[in-house]
């Protein structure tokens, strides 16, 4: 098991309290592709943004490699979140100063814990498996909106996390390149052993997902 979340219930406060998250409860595991969809306005992102742990102004618990995040001071947590999460979002938000191979290799620098060599010789292999080898020194501004999210997914994976985090991560694609990217990420949870998360409009994906979390009005049905 890689992520548990026990009764989380989430309140905003702004122009009065209201609860968008209503003790939710859910287990992921390693090698599992969970997708949650649901309205515009359900709680997906706000549900992600906490199983991400990037919000931790909540009620409930949520566990992720046997670590409960709220007990973790804020350096702590931000290495933990380096070091065991990726993320990959709607847009892909590469640094356009940067060439694809510097975007990947930015996690891994910022985790310190292997050289510069060693982080670009694993830049480069995760290129090679997702078919961009040919665009490393490419700028990232001028790739194609799916080579953008290809390379956005391999600098999630840099760091190896179990989990994977995806909000959205085919919103602004055509079908076709859709179709790319989610094929791309369940492999990757099938062969890399990893947890991997999608909040999602398109029945595509979720019908095809290992499970499926449906929100509705801040509650779930699994």
């Amino acid at each position: 098991m890689i992520l548990e979340t026990k009764q989380i219930s989430k309140y905003f406060h702004e122009p009065d309290k209201h609860q968008v998250l209503n003790e939710i409860s859910l287990q992921i595991a390693s090698g599992e592709l969970t997708s949650v969809y649901g309205e515009s306005g359900s709680g997906k992102s706000t549900l992600l943004y906490i199983l991400s742990t990037l919000d931790r102004d909540f009620e409930g618990r949520l566990h992720i490699l046997d670590h409960d995040i709220k007990e973790l001071s804020a350096a702590e947590l931000t290495n933990f979140r380096n070091k065991h999460i990726g993320f990959v979002y709607q847009f892909h938000y590469l640094l356009p100063e940067f060439n694809v191979l510097q975007n990947i290799m930015l996690p891994a620098m910022k985790l310190g814990e292997k050289n510069k060599e060693e982080v670009k010789h694993e830049a480069i292999m995760l290129l090679k498996e997702l078919g961009m080898q040919d665009f490393a020194k490419r700028p990232s501004y001028k790739l194609s909106g799916g080579q953008q999210q290809r390379v956005a997914i391999a600098r999630a994976l840099i760091n190896d996390p179990l989990l994977i985090v995806a909000d959205e991560p085919t919103g602004n694609l055509d079908q076709k390149n859709s179709d790319v990217i989610f094929d791309l990420l369940k492999e990757i949870t099938t062969n890399k052993a990893k947890a991997v998360v999608i909040a999602t409009h398109d029945p595509k994906i979720y019908q095809n997902s290992d499970k499926t979390i449906e929100m509705i009005d801040g509650s779930i049905r699994l």
